[in-house]
């Protein structure tokens, strides 16, 4: 097979779905003789809503067939799939079974189902509508209360619960984020370095408004602090290079000071950046972020003032996710907003490297 290989040519896309999406299009465009997979027509999971029958279902499906249904996908997930529609039926019960019993089902008792004895035709049809509308993208309203439950766990310092829930919530993203076509990658193999730039260009020009004055986006760090009480606490530093995660730039803090184990987040936080930004041999940030509103942004511009750097610094507060600058003003943007997502994603990866390394440090005390 190499000795017939003429060249070889790469193309990058922003996303695990899109690259399969892409594989199996040129797969079977270019029928490559060695190259089996994918050609014995196998296909994605897609959502299928039968919404023309009298009681419509939900289900998931493999093909598309020209019979009145609507689809949404293809997937590379199957169980991302499964998780939203299991999260989707909790809120807007519905059948998921076509030729449903007369009888009801265990389901209906479990509150999941609207079984058809049981069940009016129009206000079925318009619980339908809502999944349809949902699976459009207008999901403000479901993600919206799943992020209120994860602060709660979070506030109560539950954090597996909290993890379980923003796992819902990235899974519900993925099944409903746009993506783009496999043919968009032919024309533009440069596709996903557009996007990033068009991204970080974007953030640039809302900083700008709000005079935060951002000469490159090189290098964002963000920054979280993690603890139970005060005890088993550490902070995380996460690094997007160019506008995409830079794991091997990412660092972690034990936290040293005794704080006498009181969750104090100011502190914690001032210790992080002090014992990072004395480090001079790093690469110095374009742009700091920090997992807080004005007490954690302040703490860090006391940070900054004490060592007379001048870097750019923004916080992002958890619960209406407004963006607060180093002068303490405050940028609100729409929650769709491609820079409050860009925000929200690396403050996200943020949390999660810290929680990481907390339960690392608590269950190593457990089990010692």
């Amino acid at each position: 097979m190499v000795s017939q290989i003429i060249k070889i040519k790469t193309v990058e896309v922003s996303s695990e779905l899109e690259s399969f999406l892409l594989e199996e299009r040129l797969i079977k465009k270019l029928k490559p003789k060695y190259n089996i997979k994918l050609t014995d027509g196998k296909s994605y999971p897609i959502i299928k809503i039968t919404k023309k029958s009298k009681f419509p279902v939900v289900l998931i499906s493999r093909r598309e067939e020209n019979d009145g249904s609507i689809y949404f996908g293809p997937f590379t997930s199957a169980n991302s799939v499964r998780i939203v529609l299991k999260i989707l039926r909790r809120i807007f019960p519905y059948q998921a079974v076509l030729n449903h019993q007369n009888s009801l089902c265990l389901y209906n008792h479990l509150g999941l189902c609207p079984c058809p004895s049981v069940t009016n035709d129009g206000t079925y049809k318009n619980t339908i509508k809502h999944i349809i509308d949902f699976l459009n993208g207008k999901n403000e309203k479901l993600i919206k209360e799943l992020e209120g439950e994860r602060n709660k766990f979070s506030k109560i310092e539950d954090y597996e619960k909290a993890n379980e829930i923003q796992k819902k919530i990235d899974a519900i993203r993925l099944v409903t984020s746009s993506f783009y076509k496999p043919f968009q990658y032919e024309d533009n193999p440069n596709l996903r370095s557009d996007l990033v730039d068009e991204k970080i260009n974007n953030f640039k020009e809302i900083l700008s408004q709000a005079k935060v004055i951002i000469k490159d986006l090189k290098r964002i760090e963000c920054y979280d602090i993690s603890n139970i009480s005060g005890k088993f606490a550490t902070g995380s530093m996460v690094v997007f290079t160019n506008g995409e995660k830079d794991s091997s730039s990412y660092r972690r803090f034990k936290i040293k000071r005794d704080y006498n184990n009181e969750p104090n987040d100011f502190g914690m936080m001032r210790e992080v950046l002090e014992r990072r930004l004395r480090r001079t041999e790093w690469h110095k940030p374009s742009l700091i972020i920090v997992d807080g509103g004005k007490g954690q942004v302040s703490a860090v511009k006391d940070v900054l003032n004490q060592l007379k750097l001048d870097i750019p610094l923004i916080g992002l507060a958890k619960r209406e996710e407004i963006i607060i600058t180093s002068n303490l003003d405050e940028i609100i943007l729409p929650k769709n907003s491609k820079s409050l997502l860009f925000i929200m994603q690396i403050r996200d990866e943020a949390h999660r490297f810290a929680i990481t390394y907390h339960k690392k440090l608590r269950s190593k005390f457990i089990f010692s």
